[in-house]
């Protein structure tokens, strides 16, 4: 089985260590930048030390190859795809892990699709680094199965989310809402903390209310119990940006939360739910959507 990168950054390299790590002896990769006088020869030095063979010409490594892994910044990932795509061999499997929307992952599709070749949407959702070729992989599309078949003796893991591409995509996408946002929730928090010289007793508090349950649990309780206290809550919120601002420090996280809040009460679940805080998270979800149809 030959295995082929078109685009040849940190993904590629670090999956491509694991999978040499693992017996897969023939990977070849591709990379536009391979002659740029600063990343050219990064990208050289990285194929040396994975043992991947490097082609000037990205239809060199389509002719080859049983899979094609195309790793590709996302605001490039459809315009890779209609330039391969006169080179891509039938039932060859393509696989896309870019970051791009669902959509743009359907129409990639369709491009492959033509070809007789299979598609797989898929999402990493791990650090590279860590992980390599282990990393947890969210897949979907009409070639996920044999993706699967081919890459599992090699100890690659993968999960298949449904036949349907761009599904995988969601997940990562959705994902990121929590991964990228509670990092820039975190530089708020910290930087009023260390400017009140109180980080470590808001860390502590903190740390105690959210390792105390699982965050499957922590996560139910707080919608739940926001769900019905989301007027009350926002208002205090207002405090913490009036502290903030006061300090002449950045408030965009709090103000965007106190918005978010204040749009949770415009729908009056505590009425709706007779001042008593619902079961599940679902429920709000439901309830918002519900209120949400009937105002449109």
């Amino acid at each position: 089985m030959k295995l082929g990168f078109i685009g040849f950054g940190e993904a590629a390299f670090e999956l491509s260590v694991g999978l040499k790590g693992e017996g897969l002896e023939t990977i070849f990769a591709h990379d536009v930048m391979i002659d740029h006088p600063t990343y050219g020869p990064q990208i050289k030095e990285r194929a040396a030390q994975a043992q991947v063979e490097l082609l000037y010409r990205p239809e060199e490594v389509l002719k080859q190859v049983d899979i094609v892994v195309v790793a590709v910044p996302a605001d490039k990932a459809l315009e890779v795809s209609e330039m391969l795509k006169p080179f891509i061999k039938k039932e060859c499997i393509y696989v896309d892990v870019s970051a791009s929307t669902p959509i743009v992952k359907q129409k990639i599709n369709i491009n492959i699709q033509e070809k007789n070749a299979f598609f797989v949407d898929a999402a990493m959702l791990g650090p590279l680094p860590v992980y390599k070729h282990k990393v947890p992989i969210s897949a979907s599309g009409n070639g996920v199965d044999r993706l699967i078949s081919l890459m599992t003796p090699y100890s690659m893991d993968i999960t298949k989310v449904s036949e349907k591409p761009g599904d995988a995509s969601a997940v990562k996408l959705i994902r990121s809402i929590y991964m990228k946002g509670v990092v820039a929730l975190y530089l708020e928090l910290l930087e009023a903390s260390h400017e009140f010289n109180v980080e470590q007793l808001v860390l502590d508090s903190i740390s105690e209310t959210l390792d105390s349950k699982s965050f499957r649990e922590t996560m139910n309780r707080l919608v739940t119990g926001t769900s019905i206290h989301a007027l009350r809550r926002s208002i205090e919120l207002d405090g913490s940006i009036q502290m903030l601002e006061a300090s002449n420090l950045n408030s965009v996280m709090s103000r965007a939360a106190k918005s978010k809040l204040e749009t949770l009460a415009s729908f009056n679940l505590k009425e709706k739910f007779k001042g008593q805080k619902p079961d599940h998270w679902l429920d709000v979800i439901k309830a918002c959507k519900e209120d949400a149809a009937v105002n449109n």
